[in-house]
């Protein structure tokens, strides 16, 4: 049987591995490459494996916390168009108000043979150990984009948060700003942290002691409610200026200083995270640090096609850069503000 494994391997133009998958029913290849090594077969006069019941279907899951954050959208639109050009269907499974979680979509697309999942902005982790261990059990191509835990064992790809805030703190540095804020996501979050250590590089290469920056950072959730209320605490700390974890912490900040008679940027200046849509047309337009999101999509569904197929991938974190993007809402400290 080897030698006929290579003879239908070097006509289909795959590898052996590829082949046995197809004679075993396996999901993990795709169809376009379930045919050409079925015509292989037909041509060399081997029988065809029957039917398989477990056979995969060509569904991927796009896995994303929720739709209110719209740099989420911007991420399932761009995914959902190139997974449609390689012929899978995309499924959009995100949280809702009435408790379908991560687990339960998990469950749901296990149960269709799922051809693989893309989970953004969120993990297999998120959903619970029952759940991750099915996956990996069953074998499921799966992609992680800006996962919100550490997953070693999983093609993951990201913004590079550090080099981002970095970026933010350099531009309001050279404006003028002395005390700058951070405000991002809960304790843990793996983007959050990755900002954090941006964060603390940036002052210890200032030789500013830790003490005295650590408190103008703040963790909360990702709302802009939950901004409007934490920039309450960094501007009791005297701070100019506030680069957040997203476009909706800082247009909550924007609500908050404004609620304590603060004018922005004259008083405060603010920098996003995402360059999520319409941020140019908000009240101040707003500058942000723009995550590549169809490069980041193209480089997902790649990876994913590739693990659908067969292919082995490099596990483990790919970073992608971002651009800082200034607008309006960030510029030099006023009197006032450096007097608060």
């Amino acid at each position: 049987m080897t030698s006929k494994l290579v003879q239908v391997a070097e006509f289909a133009g795959v590898s052996q591995v590829t082949v046995r998958r197809v004679l075993n029913g396996s999901p993990a290849v795709a169809g376009s490459t379930r045919e050409r090594v079925f015509r292989a077969l037909d041509v060399l006069g081997i029988q065809r494996p029957a039917a398989s019941a477990v056979e995969r279907s060509p569904l991927v899951g796009l896995v994303i916390p929720d739709l209110q954050n719209p740099v989420f959208p911007a991420f399932a639109e761009a995914l959902a168009g190139r997974l449609n050009k390689r012929g899978y269907i995309p499924v959009l499974c995100t949280r809702t108000a009435d408790g379908v979680s991560e687990a339960n979509y998990i469950e749901m697309l296990l149960a269709q043979n799922i051809g693989g999942i893309v989970f953004v902005g969120s993990s297999y982790a998120d959903a619970g150990v029952e759940q991750g261990m099915a996956l990996k059990e069953r074998g499921v191509p799966m992609v992680l984009v800006n996962g919100a835990d550490e997953n070693l064992a999983v093609a993951q790809l990201a913004a590079d948060d550090t080099h981002a805030v970095e970026q933010a703190l350099v531009h309001l540095e050279r404006m003028g700003h002395e005390r700058i804020g951070l405000l991002v996501g809960p304790g843990g979050h793996v983007p959050s942290v990755r900002k954090l250590k941006g964060f603390a590089r940036f002052w210890q290469s200032r030789g500013v002691s830790r003490e005295t920056w650590l408190p103008w950072v703040v963790h909360t959730l990702f709302s802009l409610e939950a901004g409007a209320h934490a920039v309450e605490g960094l501007l009791a700390q005297g701070v100019t200026g506030v680069i957040c974890g997203s476009d909706t912490l800082a247009l909550g900040v924007v609500r908050g200083a404004r609620r304590q008679g603060l004018r922005v940027p004259e008083e405060l200046s603010v920098v996003g995270f995402d360059d999520s849509a319409l941020m140019s047309a908000v009240d101040p337009p707003l500058t942000t640090c723009r995550q590549p999101v169809a490069a980041m999509a193209e480089a997902a569904v790649t990876v994913l096609a590739e693990q659908i197929e067969g292919r082995q991938v490099p596990l483990g974190l790919t970073l992608f850069q971002t651009e800082l993007i200034v607008r309006t809402s960030t510029t030099r400290p006023s009197t006032a503000g450096l007097l608060r």
